[in-house]
């Protein structure tokens, strides 16, 4: 390793970390004040869809709104579409979307720099597919990661929904109205189910400052992203247009998410019967012939070579 290389990888350890420092300093700086974190709180979603943080943003937010104005979706549309996965993956910040651009323009720009002693050591041309790999791979790798975190939260949210829904049915027809039934079915499956109870309360708090209940149950839906979410605020929206019973209306709907979920359970189930038969193929097929045939593989090898 020449010192030329030494010196790039020590550059961007040294800069990373006094990155890293200055930012963790300014995001606890004790200037930051509660009317700050309150005009952070209180920020529509209409309002911070661009990619410009503006004056007023401080300590790691403006770092990474900084990077992230090179890593920025090219649309509004695209842009739109990635916060909305980053609030299903559970990061409801208001500055998520920037953070994450920035932790990949980050993770572009550093992979390589760590790679660049193995580079080196190679051919040019090999060199430069590792350090064209390494930036490809750290570029991308957050967007996968966030994916992987979509897909468990959403599992886990419709693991108890169907519960849920049970506890919604008993809550109406016990006589409670449709708003007293969503606050006590989140008090209920709080222990149970805190990520599910969580989105629960969001919308029952937005209701309670004056958001129409459709509206709620929509951002209910934006932000878990399922398809049971989605049809059971149609279904409800429904209901009240038309005047129709929400309690029955319930039941139906609980009735045919637990038959979902029964069939998606015998569909899992289904699959492990082909799963299994691949791996007995793969790993214990080899291992049984050679003890069903290794013992007259060795008497016909012995018999050539003439040894008794």
């Amino acid at each position: 390793m020449n010192s030329l290389t030494l010196a790039a990888i020590a550059f961007a350890m040294m800069l990373t970390i006094v990155a890293a420092a200055y930012g963790v300093y300014l995001y606890f700086n004790p200037s930051r004040t509660a009317s700050d974190r309150l005009r952070d709180l209180s920020v529509s979603d209409t309002e911070d869809i661009g990619f410009e943080i503006g004056a007023d943003a401080e300590g790691l937010e403006a770092i990474a709104g900084q990077l992230g104005k090179l890593g920025g979706a090219s649309s509004v549309e695209e842009a739109s579409i990635m916060r909305r996965t980053l609030v299903q993956a559970g990061f409801n910040n208001r500055h998520a979307l920037e953070m994450f651009n920035g932790i990949k323009v980050t993770l572009a720009l550093t992979l390589p720099l760590l790679l660049l002693p193995i580079a080196a050591s190679q051919s040019m041309s090999v060199g430069a597919m590792i350090m064209i790999g390494a930036c490809a791979a750290g570029y991308y790798m957050p967007g996968v990661y966030v994916t992987n975190l979509v897909n468990k939260r959403q599992h886990t949210l419709l693991s108890s929904f169907p519960d849920c829904l049970d506890l919604l049915v008993s809550s109406v027809e016990a006589g409670l109205g449709l708003d007293a039934a969503f606050r006590r079915v989140a008090a209920e499956m709080e222990a149970s189910a805190p990520e599910l109870s969580h989105e629960f309360q969001l919308s029952n708090h937005e209701i309670s400052a004056g958001v129409a209940r459709s509206d709620a149950l929509r951002h209910l839906h934006e932000r878990t992203g399922l398809d049971e979410v989605r049809s059971l605020v149609n279904m409800l929206s429904q209901a009240e247009r038309f005047g129709t019973s929400v309690a029955k209306s319930l039941r139906v709907h609980a009735q045919v998410t637990r038959n979902k979920r029964m069939s998606k359970a015998e569909e899992e189930a289904a699959k492990v019967s082909p799963k299994l038969t691949v791996i007995m193929i793969i790993f214990l097929l080899p291992v049984l012939m050679s003890i069903l045939i290794g013992p007259a593989m060795l008497n016909v090898m012995k018999t050539f070579s003439g040894s008794e």
